[in-house]
């Protein structure tokens, strides 16, 4: 207990105002981040955007991509330009860029004012983990960098439970909000944030960012360490699912009103607190969010388990358990079941996820650590952006509801009006459920076991087992050849 006490008290004022702006940021980020799928493919009427599962897909992964990736640049920026002001700049584009998001409503235009979005973001990233990494040292980084991962969740839970009671008024003020918090860190920079004493280069920037690309292509010739990073980008493509698709696979496939009727029977008062409430269901987001929820409960007593083994060994276990997991969230469409799917998915990301980073630092040869780690981004760039593939194009040819009641109805010889301004999802639902002689419950249910949409799990569980399988290949075969 003195230890950790001594721990505690060994962190300095800007620690915490990094951690504290860093809780705000995934706030912001989580909160618009979570229900995007839905608000891109949502109907209409009800203030969405109708966008295709394959729009949605390219917009979110394409521009999370991105975002991984521009740290190269950003991270040269910041220690060229200063902390204080790379965040100023970022603060700045991302209150007025969720703002905007909520604006624009063309594809093309959301695309590019997401990507904005995502530019502010990426300049957020680098200054905060490295804030941290200065403002810690031998006998604190462990204490101080489980703060940090902890604040990270908790903003991650808060998000969204605002965001869905905001977007019952209005999708707009989900945007606001996140625009919002994000500008209250504007205070606690210019209140507590003292800048880190940094190495100030000379070097022209356009030189910096030369020679930070030319670090990464240098050490991505390590074949080893190269597919390592390959291998890993599996895992972050069906792990991304849990925003990607999953919200989306709720909000058309599983009845939430029973989940909430469960709950008002019991706490009429903190059913009304649920977001959707005003509808008598669960929005999705709320069912998704409790990943985070799980973290914070369990992530310190998976790590503490996780401990005693090699770090590939506890990849390989972590990622089949998630893949198993990820597979149970997909296969079924019963409401109360989702709670364990994601616990089990969740245990495995916990059990997993840490490893990752803490195995690239242990694998550097010492004079590159630095430029290795740099490069541990680069799997969850590439995740997402297969993971935007995934949802898009797979997901809607498998699991999408629209596009499988269109086909249906057209193989009975119904014809369907063409989506639009005047025709919306609801418009088609109500269609086919007047043609069919159906309730929407019925005309639900009847698709889905017409059409097996639940069959989406066989690819997401797929992918992660196959990931498990290089990883356990690697670990005896490449690593095993070379000790």
């Amino acid at each position: 207990m003195s230890q950790l006490k001594k721990a505690f008290g060994q962190l300095p004022r800007t620690f915490w105002a990094a951690n504290t702006m860093e809780l705000f940021e995934r706030w912001a980020w989580y909160g618009m981040f979570m229900i995007l799928a839905l608000y891109l493919t949502g109907s209409r009427d009800t203030g969405a955007l109708g966008f295709s599962q394959s729009q949605k897909g390219m917009l979110m992964g394409t521009v999370v991509a991105i975002l991984y990736f521009l740290p190269v640049i950003t991270g040269a920026l910041a220690d060229r330009i200063g902390y204080k002001k790379i965040l100023v700049v970022a603060y700045l584009i991302l209150a007025s860029g969720y703002i905007l998001m909520g604006q624009v409503t063309s594809f093309t235009a959301l695309f590019f004012v997401f990507l904005y979005v995502a530019v502010g973001a990426a300049l957020f990233k680098p200054v905060i983990s490295a804030s941290i990494s200065k403002t810690t040292n031998e006998g604190n980084s462990s204490i101080g960098f489980g703060i940090f991962y902890m604040m990270v969740n908790i903003g991650a839970f808060i998000g969204p439970v605002f965001a869905g009671k905001l977007r019952e008024i209005s999708w707009n003020y989900v945007f606001i909000m996140s625009a919002v918090i994000i500008s209250l860190n504007f205070i606690v920079l210019l209140l507590f944030f003292k800048e880190p004493q940094r190495e100030v280069s000379d070097e022209p920037l356009g030189t910096s960012i030369k020679t930070a690309l030319r670090n990464i292509v240098l050490t991505l010739k390590d074949w080893r360490f190269f597919l390592f990073l390959l291998i890993v980008t599996g895992f972050w493509s069906m792990y991304n699912q849990l925003f990607y698709s999953l919200p989306v696979f709720i909000d058309q496939w599983v009845d939430t009103s029973v989940l909430y009727d469960w709950i008002a029977a019991g706490w009429p008062g903190l059913a009304a607190l649920i977001p959707g409430a005003s509808e008598g269901v669960v929005n999705p987001e709320m069912i998704t969010n409790v990943d985070a929820f799980y973290i914070i409960i369990f992530q310190i007593l998976v790590s503490s388990f996780v401990m005693r083994f090699k770090h590939l060994n506890a990849m390989i276990g972590g990622f089949l358990v998630s893949s198993l997991g990820i597979g149970l969230v997909f296969a079924f469409n019963n409401v109360f079941f989702l709670f364990p799917a994601i616990l089990v998915f969740g245990l495995g990301e916990m059990a997993s996820s840490p490893k990752i980073t803490e195995y690239i630092g242990k694998i550097a040869p010492a004079d590159k650590v630095a430029l290795y780690m740099g490069c541990s981004f680069l799997p969850m760039a590439g995740g997402n952006f297969f993971a935007g593939i995934l949802s898009g194009s797979v997901y809607g040819a498998i699991a999408d509801k629209t596009f499988l009641l269109q086909k249906a109805l057209r193989e009975k010889g119904v014809g369907v009006p063409q989506l639009s301004e005047t025709f919306t999802q609801n418009d088609l639902y109500r269609f086919a459920g007047e043609k069919l002689n159906l309730s929407q419950a019925e005309l639900t249910s009847w698709l889905w076991h017409q059409c097996h949409p639940g069959r989406i799990w066989m690819v997401f569980t797929g992918i992660g087992i196959f990931t498990v399988i290089a990883l356990f290949l690697y670990d005896r075969w490449v690593l095993g050849k070379r000790s």
